[in-house]
């Protein structure tokens, strides 16, 4: 295996040349710098980032922990961060929870083993799951995105969860709906219980009451949110519109309500958070509320780099304010 010297040697430089050319610290003459490239090339040397990050006493590795790289949200989010990250000269090591708090400490210490030096976590627990981070994390520095509990002692990132389901229940009745679903998360979580939080003063602001056959549980998945949606549309007075706490659960829905021979909206309206590529594909289209996430992952990924580089004391927590997008998929009751 080629070593920083043997890249030295054949480019006919010093170590200390090879080692600036691939930290970008201090110049090197273009000259200097393309025959160290070539004998990079050809030798096939391979930089070992994190023996040289130990070196310095840091390394340029960051880590990023979320539940489900197969929720559209968590996908862009990830696409975002790790763009961030190669713009930096950074590497993100990618950890997957699918859902388990036990999983997500144990990628919490697996990041600290490796050297990273800040990571941001998506959790997916209650505020009872948390109280060893500040013990997981150590030395670390950690950014919380998305199920963020209140009164962290971490930096924070997170939609305005309770106004995002206010207006999604306000664009509903402004249809004349008054039986109105909702098919939420699991309430452990900060989203859905703000989401269900909104919801419901939504409703008793417009003087209306939700039974408690109109108020399903799922996991943020697709199937549980067909299986929520079976449930409501089998009641012998269904609701006359759905409102689903995020897209995985709305495409569920979706199929629940094809399943049902019933034929959105003139059968039933629908309004979701979380707008995703299937949202325009569906006939009719499909009207959301969406999270900034390019916006989400640009803050989160700039408060992780001020507490690397030591700026900063107090907990920073960012609110993002959601967004409207009217599509097809309401209209007034029949």
């Amino acid at each position: 295996m080629a070593t920083m010297k043997d890249v030295a040697r054949k480019a006919r430089v010093s170590v200390t040349t090879v080692s600036a050319t691939l930290s970008g610290v201090k110049p090197v003459s273009p000259v200097l710098k393309q025959r160290v490239l070539a004998a990079i090339d050809e030798l096939g040397y391979h930089r070992n980032s994190i023996a040289s990050g130990l070196k310095r006493g840091r390394t340029s590795l960051i880590g990023l922990i979320v539940p489900d790289i197969t929720n559209p949200f968590f996908t862009e989010f990830v696409e975002h961060v790790q763009r961030y990250a190669i713009e930096h000269g950074q590497t993100c090591l990618l950890g997957i929870s699918d859902a388990d708090t036990k999983r997500e400490k144990n990628l919490l210490r697996h990041m600290r083993s490796n050297q990273v030096v800040g990571s941001i976590l998506c959790p997916t627990g209650g505020e009872q799951d948390y109280q060893t981070l500040n013990a997981d994390c150590g030395p670390m520095k950690l950014v919380v995105a998305n199920n963020a509990m209140p009164d962290m002692a971490f930096d924070t990132i997170m939609l305005d969860n309770f106004q995002a389901a206010v207006i999604a229940t306000q664009h509903i009745l402004s249809f004349g709906h008054k039986r109105i679903a909702i098919i939420n998360g699991p309430l452990v979580q900060e989203p859905a219980k703000q989401r269900q939080a909104g919801f419901l003063q939504s409703m008793k602001s417009a003087g209306l009451t939700v039974p408690p056959s109109f108020i399903e549980h799922g996991d943020f998945r697709e199937q549980t949110g067909y299986i929520a949606g079976q449930k409501l549309l089998a009641l012998t007075e269904r609701p006359t519109a759905i409102f689903v706490a995020n897209n995985q659960m709305l495409i569920g829905l979706m199929r629940a309500i094809a399943d049902s021979n019933l034929v959105v909206p003139q059968d039933i309206s629908v309004v979701s958070i979380d707008d995703f590529s299937w949202a325009t594909a569906f006939r009719p289209t499909l009207t959301i509320i969406c999270q900034p996430i390019e916006a989400m992952a640009a803050t989160a990924f700039s408060i992780l780099q001020d507490r690397i580089a030591g700026k900063g004391a107090d907990p920073h927590h960012a609110i993002f304010q959601p967004e409207l997008i009217t599509r097809q998929s309401c209209k007034s009751p029949a």
